[in-house]
Formats: structure tokens, C-alpha cells, sequence
């Protein structure tokens, strides 16, 4: 690819998102998708066949609508969610929050939702999980994706499916409650993707958790 090539599909990528910055958070979420979209596809554009400034060009408006339909957005439901889920898990060391691509993320540590090598629901988690579930009710055009984690003790064979039945018992706790199983997507990533070093029994008690993350998917606009 030569430098005319790169350089066009660089603008386009900086063209796409430069404009974010001032957008709501509705916007951002529409637009963070685009400007992935855009890039991708002045990429595509400008190593494929000749005239690759024009294809870049041409790549990037197709790549950013389809990344439009691909982003998620911060509606008002999602934001009375977020402030629901805060006001239910105030005091438990649940941490809630907004992601940067607009999806909610509800991090569970190990001492309120299971016990080590458990992957029964404790009784603290319970109360969380039934809000939870009245805020997806309110919110049907919402998807759930909900991963398991572990600590490093034990080996990968008992860590990844045990860290996948954590999911699998949130998920299934919901599902009881009334929501289509239908929305739910989940992961095991045993001891993979630590947010302490294993190092000591505190911090391993931070990396066995489960994160729910909601998002409300952007629909193709007709």
C-alpha cells in the first residue's frame, strides 16, 4: 500500500470520529460505531484495486453505516437503569458503571455473588439479581452479556468451566425471573484477564467475579 493510500485512510478514520466530542451520549454511541465503521472501511478501500484515495473514500461511507447499526446508544431507559442498579447495589462493593461504548457494566466481586470454587448463587446476590431483573423488564430492546472470572489458584481445566457456570447461574437466576433467555450471551474466562495480581488473598478475592454488561443496540434507521 503506498503513502497517498495510507494517508487517505487515516483522514478518513480522524474525519469520522473527531466529531465526538460535543455529542451526547446517544450521539456518541451512534457515531463511536460509525467512525469504526468508516475506518475499516477506508482500509478495505484503499488496499483493494486501483484508486485508492477515491475507494478509501468510498469504503469509509460504507463501513460507517454499517457501523451505525453496529454501535449501542445511552437512551433514557438505560440511564434510569444505571441509576437503579446504583441505588440497589449502594454498600455492596458492586460497581456500576457506563462503558465507553455505552453499555452498562455491573462488576460483582467474588464476596457477594459466590463462594471460592461455588458456583451457587450466595444469598447477598440474590436481592441485586431481582432488581436487575425488574430494570431488563423495563427495557426489553436491551442485550445481556454476562462473563465469568477466577483467580489463578487451580488450573485452567477447573478455572474455565467454573468461571463459565458462574455466568451460567446468573444468567439462569434471570431467565427464571422472567427474561428471554434469548438476550443473554455468556463467557468463561477462568483466570485470563485479572484486574489485581494474584499475589495475595485480597487481591484474588477482586479477580473471581462476574461483569454483566447491558447494552441497547443502535437499529437501523429506514
Amino acid at each position: 500500500m503506498n503513502k497517498f493510500k495510507l494517508g487517505a485512510a487515516a483522514l478518513v478514520v480522524t474525519l469520522a470520529t473527531a466529531g465526538c466530542a460535543n455529542m451526547s451520549d446517544t450521539q456518541r454511541g451512534t457515531a463511536s460505531g460509525a467512525g469504526i465503521g468508516a475506518g475499516i472501511g477506508a482500509l478495505l478501500g484503499a488496499v483493494t484495486g486501483p484508486g485508492g484515495g477515491g475507494r478509501a473514500l468510498g469504503g469509509a461511507a460504507i463501513g460507517g453505516a454499517l457501523g451505525a447499526v453496529a454501535g449501542n446508544i445511552w437512551s433514557n431507559k438505560m440511564e434510569k437503569q444505571k441509576q437503579a442498579m446504583q441505588q440497589a447495589t449502594q454498600g455492596t462493593g458492586v460497581q456500576v458503571s457506563q462503558t465507553a461504548d455505552n453499555r452498562l457494566k455491573l462488576a460483582i466481586p467474588s464476596d457477594v455473588s459466590f463462594d471460592t470454587g461455588r458456583a451457587d448463587i450466595k444469598p447477598n446476590f440474590r436481592p441485586i439479581l431481582e432488581r436487575f431483573a425488574t430494570t431488563l423488564a423495563e427495557n426489553t430492546a436491551t442485550t445481556v452479556t454476562i462473563i465469568g472470572h477466577t483467580d489463578n489458584t487451580g488450573s485452567d481445566a477447573i478455572n474455565e468451566p467454573l468461571s463459565l457456570q458462574r455466568a451460567a447461574s446468573t444468567r439462569d437466576y434471570l431467565t427464571a425471573r422472567g427474561i428471554s433467555p434469548r438476550r443473554f450471551g455468556i463467557e468463561g474466562r477462568g483466570s485470563h484477564e485479572p484486574v489485581a495480581a494474584n499475589d495475595t488473598t485480597f487481591n484474588r478475592a477482586q479477580n473471581r467475579r462476574v461483569e454483566i454488561y447491558v447494552a441497547e443496540p443502535q437499529q437501523q434507521q429506514q
